[in-house]
């Protein structure tokens, strides 16, 4: 995954075409090095899963 694939699938989360988004232990620092630079980041909902893998969802309201 590079910087313009993640910013593109973080857009598609934000705007409801996917309801959740997984991300790979290996393309996670790539994806969350343009999460964090986003606006809209406290937005995004991070879980982790077994082996290092991330399952992302968009909320409604700001997690504090």
């Amino acid at each position: 995954m590079d910087e313009s694939m993640a910013a593109k699938l973080l857009d598609d989360l934000r705007h409801g075409k996917i309801v959740e988004l997984f991300v790979r232990k290996e393309d996670f620092l790539v994806f969350r090095s343009v999460l964090v630079k986003r606006d809209d980041f406290k937005y995004f909902r991070g879980i982790a899963q077994h082996g290092g893998h991330v399952l992302y969802h968009y909320l409604k309201e700001p997690r504090s």
